[in-house]
């Protein structure tokens, strides 16, 4: 049940960091605009994060929707959340109205304070879902599965499967018998 819960994880943040990333990728000027409001990098760094970061949403979201290392496209994930959560409630706290620019657009919204509940509580249920993926990345039809397989327990150790309270059992058989031949040699 879990594999098919991680199938339908990596579907579902994959496809929103593909959505988000996509819309911002066609319009870089914007996706910097979006950046800049929120005033918390400085000017010098804003032009190189507005034009990576769609791009990074995009192939977090592709390598997530293909199962293709998955632990640490959701890391990658889990840690963007946490920053989209931050900026949006710093944004919030200091009264800025700005659109989040997370489907793209950015800059002034007048009707942003209403919205920015709805956005931290849906960044706080992907970055769950993200942190599900980091805990349990297994999941139905993912690359990962070809190119990483899984071991077999069997594969572990040739001891694997052996019941550790049977060996002891027989050693201690193994003991009295010892003592029992000792005993009849004297």
């Amino acid at each position: 049940m879990r594999e098919w819960l991680g199938l339908l994880a990596r579907v579902v943040v994959g496809g929103v960091w593909i959505a988000a990333g996509a819309a911002k990728v066609t319009d870089p000027a914007a996706s910097v605009q979006a950046v800049r409001a929120y005033d918390l990098l400085p000017d010098a760094v804003v032009p190189t994060v507005g034009h990576l970061l769609p791009v990074l949403e995009v192939v977090v979201g592709a390598t997530l929707v293909l199962g293709v290392l998955v632990r640490a496209s959701a890391v990658l994930s889990a840690l963007l959340f946490v920053a989209f959560i931050i900026g949006i409630a710093s944004a919030w706290s200091r009264g800025l109205q700005i659109d989040c620019g997370c489907f793209g657009g950015g800059g002034y919204d007048p009707d942003a304070a209403a919205k920015y509940p709805v956005e931290l509580a849906r960044d706080a249920v992907l970055l769950a879902v993200s942190l599900f993926l980091v805990r349990w990345p297994r999941s139905r039809y993912a690359v990962d599965n070809v190119l990483l397989p899984q071991r077999r327990p069997a594969e572990d150790s040739p001891d694997q499967g052996r019941d550790p309270d049977q060996d002891q059992d027989q050693d201690q058989l193994q003991d009295e018998h010892s003592t029992v031949s000792l005993e009849g040699q004297s």
